[in-house]
């Protein structure tokens, strides 16, 4: 459990630091960063870098997610099924 004093702290916190401040930014993007790049680059129809870095691609991911419209929280909320793609529109899964 948190309590409030972590809590008050929270937006002090260095969980969402901006790619260019990351230690290991400069390092090749991870496999999850690679594979979710590949989905959105096919999705706005852009060409995929697969030797952009992990802070690259980063930035990258945030650049497309907004072009698509992926990642949006209101879209997400605004979904009956709260974003989940693998539901279809006659209950199948």
């Amino acid at each position: 459990m948190t309590d409030k004093k972590t809590q008050a702290h929270a937006a002090e916190s260095n969980m969402e630091k901006d790619p260019k401040d990351w230690v290991t930014g400069d390092e090749p993007m991870t496999g999850a960063q690679r594979s979710y790049l590949k989905t959105l680059s096919e999705e706005a129809r852009e060409p995929f870098d697969e030797n952009l870095s992990k802070a690259e691609a980063s930035r990258r991911i945030d650049e497309l997610q907004a072009r698509t419209g992926r990642g949006q929280s209101s879209q997400r909320a605004a979904s009956p099924a709260g974003g989940n793609e693998a539901d279809s529109s006659d209950g199948r899964r």
